[in-house]
């Protein structure tokens, strides 16, 4: 693609390569009801011309394919605006040496037989039929993937990866009519080895379905919140959301005026680290071929930057964080790799009983922030909350509040999963307003 890219008149040009394989086995009423396979290599160019680029894509790899690739790459960065802040990195910039055997991103072991992904869904689905009150099994679904990886560009560099990934989903129901509630437990890893069994992922997601039975509105007034594990990274990806250079670029950002400013307490601080072994969000490079490190986004409360690709960090005078993510079709924008905010040292029955009176909410629905301002406002579910303990189950109602101040004085419990490449305990908010009944 390169030298098509050159031939037709590019500048210069990255181009990205990637060999995928994925099988999903799906189970319903102890039979097999779905059975997907893809296999297939997808191919993108990005060319420039001066301040010019274009990309295009395609799942042809033949030559003409990609002499009539390039060609069309040319001719639409012809006509495309100019853009003062794009370009390669400089050879010097680029990762030059890596140890992508350190990371243990693909699991040595053969490709699953569609056999195995079948046992494992119906087992997952016989575990939570198991559990009383469970009527049906809405799914129970077991995958793999595997992917491999190259970057090459103009300006020299050229590096790829494999990555695989297993998966294991069930989502049950319970109860009649109108009075039906559902809810799931999944789980995903690099390695098989290191999935969680399937009659637990069943069970539990039978057992979360039960417990959400006879649910209603809570009452409506302020009140404090609980984030459960499951949903609290939620709250920590809007942060990100509004460091993200992009954001800041626009001007679309309540943190936009806030670099070296306070924004979580002082105890707390968002670690990014793309080093992890055995975790989806881990590479040595990123899309533009920049290394990647180990950074604190917000050090003991204090923002410290913002999340940088080559385009973003040029327009805000300032360096690459190598945090470029990309499509086959579309050109780089940061991102963030796997994150980790600093736990509590309470358990969230802890936190429950500081609460005291409350909502524990364990489902997220929608949602609406200011990019602007930081207003926040969504639709939730979960538990009400009494004395430290849960009452009865609730849905259909309103959480809002300040995004700037829920983040300034949200409490951290110690329950994170590590092995997540978003890695959030619990959090507790005080006064938020609720509205319910």
């Amino acid at each position: 693609m390169l030298e098509a890219a050159q031939k037709a008149g590019a500048g210069a040009a990255d181009a990205m390569a990637v060999a995928g394989t994925s099988l999903s086995i799906g189970v319903r009423a102890g039979t097999l009801e779905q059975a997907e396979r893809s296999e297939g290599v997808d191919i993108g160019l990005r060319v420039l011309l001066g301040q010019r680029q274009a990309n295009v894509s395609a799942s042809d790899t033949r030559p003409e394919t990609l002499t009539a690739l390039a060609e069309r790459a040319v001719a639409m960065a012809r006509v495309a605006p100019d853009d003062p802040h794009i370009g390669l990195a400089e050879p010097d910039q680029l990762a030059r040496e890596w140890d992508i055997n350190a990371l243990e991103l693909a699991d040595p072991r053969t490709e699953p037989s569609p056999k195995d992904l079948q046992q494992d869904a119906e087992a997952a689905e016989a575990a939570a039929l198991a559990v009383k009150g469970i009527l049906q099994v809405q799914s129970a679904t077991a995958g793999y993937s595997q992917n491999v990886v190259h970057l090459a560009a103009s300006n020299g560099f050229s590096g790829g990866y494999a990555r695989t990934g297993y998966s294991l989903s069930c989502v049950a129901i319970a109860g009649t009519g109108t009075g039906m509630e559902r809810d799931y437990d999944s789980d995903s890893r690099i390695f098989k080895s290191d999935m969680r069994n399937a009659d637990d992922i069943g069970s539990r997601a039978a057992a979360r379905a039960v417990e959400r039975l006879g649910a209603r509105k809570p009452p409506t007034g302020t009140y404090p919140v609980l984030f459960d594990e499951r949903i609290a990274p939620s709250l920590i990806g809007a942060l990100l959301g509004a460091v993200n250079g992009g954001a800041i670029a626009r001007g679309a950002s309540w943190l936009r005026d806030r670099l070296g400013a306070q924004v979580l307490p002082e105890a707390l601080s968002i670690i990014e680290d793309p080093y992890r072994r055995r975790i989806s969000g881990s590479r040595p490079f990123d899309a533009e071929g920049l290394p990647t490190a180990r950074r604190a986004i917000v050090d003991h409360g204090t923002l410290t930057g913002w999340t940088l690709d080559l385009a973003t960090g040029r327009k805000l005078g300032m360096a690459s964080t190598g945090n470029a993510k990309r499509g086959l079709s579309s050109p780089p924008s940061p991102g963030t790799w796997n994150i980790a905010l600093t736990q509590g040292d309470k358990t969230r029955d802890d936190l429950l009983a500081d609460m005291g009176t409350g909502l524990l909410v364990t489902s997220l629905i929608g949602a609406t922030i200011n990019p602007n301002t930081g207003d926040y406002s969504r639709g939730a579910s979960g538990f009400w909350v009494e004395n430290g303990a849960l009452q009865y189950p609730v849905n259909e109602c309103t959480i809002a509040g300040s995004l700037p101040l829920m983040l300034r004085h949200m409490i951290p419990a110690n329950d994170a999963r590590a092995h997540l490449s978003t890695v959030v305990p619990s959090l507790l908010i005080e006064g938020m307003t609720l509205a319910g009944n």
